[in-house]
């Protein structure tokens, strides 16, 4: 039996987690270690779960040559090296809807918080004074609240202040105007038309080039006079100095700000407005979000050391979503171009990646992800993962070159890798049956034979007695055949293939002695570790 992938969690998660990674692995618990203790348990790590303390950068990656999966307990990785990972062919995986809930509930309650002076009447009752004059608020109802940013946290926000009888106008050039339409939101293409009709901003946006420093002094400027400012998503969005001079200057009314461009947040000119409400980030700080963040991102942990391609792969770009009948396809792939690289002893500089039938309905990001896992894995000497099978295929000058055909002849759906190498063609097909993966063509041989740990691919004349020879070869050798099933050029009647699977490995020794038998053409044994 396989001992179980080592997983270190460098930093505390919830039970809930701890419990489902030890499923399927063994966990080292090194939350609150020094960092030089933590790198120590990291040689011989399999995987790692961070939260937003551990800097999993450069140094630490080097000192986990086993490290293939880098999971984050939350939704933002700005503590990961992304480059340093995807190099190493380490996978880095998220929690990113484990929050997302309490993120906006944290929004509506900030929004609430500006509009009944919530935390200002608080701390003047806590001082002795009962005071009913002073914090005279606003209505939700009837304002206009501008979303800057419409993904899942923006939306979820949307839904909770329609409900509050707000006017909904968003900014993303991301979202398609019909999904926002659903959600009751009017979509302008300019956010200054956003600024100059709401009263209240909330903001949902990531931190890139182009959203840092959004909210600066001039867009403040252009705001309507008397709005209110949220922000729960990413600290550097608003630039906090102009933040507080707007305030100040009575044209911002108020805000409430859960993140900050530098965190732990120890002084600020904010802490001087009253107007302004400020919380130590705490979005996702409540016991179902850190409980949901500890399982899925144990989950997606677990599911990357099986093997899987995980859906929260941060480093890896799938195109769009991943459909069930591609996740059943890729491991399929996956040992297609294994056997593709077996018979072909090397690879092609440029192989055909063809989907036919329904399955050529999906996008062959995925697929062509897979191919290339299987094909360099077995061609080279480098560690292939999804992350960089990209970037080694280009490093080796390797292309999948994608076809899509609506009809798959005699199955739903078909896959098949072919190319040229050395002079000589190469081709290998698969699809899914109710028994399982199953080759359908080898060489132009069709056949059906289902896919086995350990496979034998034997070309041979189309003349009795071969079978047998094949078989008392076998038997001499004290290797066990599990399955065996022929195929045949079809029409010609001149070359057969037989596809053996056996208990154990063949060598290459008994591979080559193997083609000197009487009517053998050629003999390949590939071994599918994943099967």
């Amino acid at each position: 039996m396989m001992d179980k992938p080592k997983v270190v969690v460098a930093e505390v998660i919830a039970a809930a987690g701890i419990e489902a990674l030890e499923r399927a692995c063994t966990v080292d618990n090194a939350a609150g270690v020094e960092r030089a203790d933590l790198l120590l348990r990291l040689r011989d790590a399999d995987g790692l779960v961070v939260r937003s303390a551990t800097q999993v950068d450069v140094e630490l990656l080097a000192s986990a040559p086993k490290l293939s999966v880098v999971g984050r307990a939350g939704v933002g990785v700005d503590n990961i090296d992304l480059k340093a990972a995807t190099a190493q062919g380490v996978l880095v995986v998220n929690a990113p809807t484990a929050n997302t809930i309490s993120a906006a509930e944290h929004a509506m309650a900030l929004i609430l918080s500006q509009a009944r002076n919530v935390a200002r009447a608080d701390a003047v009752l806590r001082s002795g004074t009962w005071d009913r004059t002073s914090f005279q608020g606003v209505e939700l109802h009837g304002k206009t609240l501008g979303i800057l940013g419409m993904g899942r946290i923006g939306s979820l926000v949307a839904e909770r202040a329609r409900a509050f009888g707000m006017n909904l106008i968003g900014y993303d050039p991301f979202v398609s105007p019909d999904i926002a339409n659903r959600l009751g939101v009017q979509i302008v293409e300019d956010v200054s038309d956003l600024y100059a009709v709401a009263d209240f901003i909330t903001v949902h946006l990531p931190k890139t080039r182009e959203t840092e420093s959004m909210l600066d002094a001039d867009a403040f400027s252009s705001m309507k006079p008397g709005v209110r400012i949220v922000n729960t998503s990413r600290g550097g969005i608003i630039v906090e100095e102009d933040l507080a001079e707007a305030v100040r200057n009575g044209h911002v009314a108020g805000a409430g700000l859960d993140v900050f461009a530098v965190e732990p947040l120890t002084a600020s000119p904010l802490f001087e407005l009253p107007q302004v409400v400020l919380t130590p980030h705490l979005g996702a700080s409540t016991v179902e979000a850190q409980d949901k963040a500890g399982t899925d991102v144990a989950t997606a942990v677990a599911a990357a050391l099986s093997g899987e391609l995980v859906l929260s792969a941060v480093n890896v770009d799938l195109g769009r979503e991943v459909s069930p009948e591609i996740r059943a396809y890729l491991p399929l792939v996956e040992n297609l171009a294994r056997v593709f690289v077996g018979i072909a002893k090397g690879l092609p500089a440029v192989v055909t990646l063809r989907m036919e039938g329904r399955i050529a309905e999906f996008p062959a990001t995925p697929l062509r992800l897979a191919a290339l896992k299987g094909a360099l894995s077995e061609a080279s000497t480098d560690t292939v993962s999804y992350v960089n099978a990209s970037s080694i295929a280009e490093d080796h000058g390797i292309q999948i070159v994608e076809e899509k055909a609506k009809d798959a002849r005699d199955f739903v759906s078909l896959v098949q890798l072919s190319g040229t190498f050395n002079g000589q063609p190469v081709s290998v097909s698969g699809t899914i049956t109710r028994k399982g993966p199953v080759f359908v063509e080898i060489q132009g041989l069709e056949l059906e034979l289902p896919m086995h740990r350990n496979l034998l691919m034997v070309r041979n004349q189309d003349a009795p007695g071969l079978i047998g020879r094949v078989g008392t070869f076998l038997g001499d050798l004290n290797v066990n055949i599990s399955d065996m099933v022929v195929g045949r050029m079809p029409g010609t009647g001149e070359a057969a293939m037989m596809g053996v699977a056996t208990d154990t490995v063949v060598t290459d020794a008994q591979v080559e002695a193997l083609r000197k038998l009487d009517g053998i053409i050629t003999a390949r044994f590939v071994h599918l570790p994943d099967v």
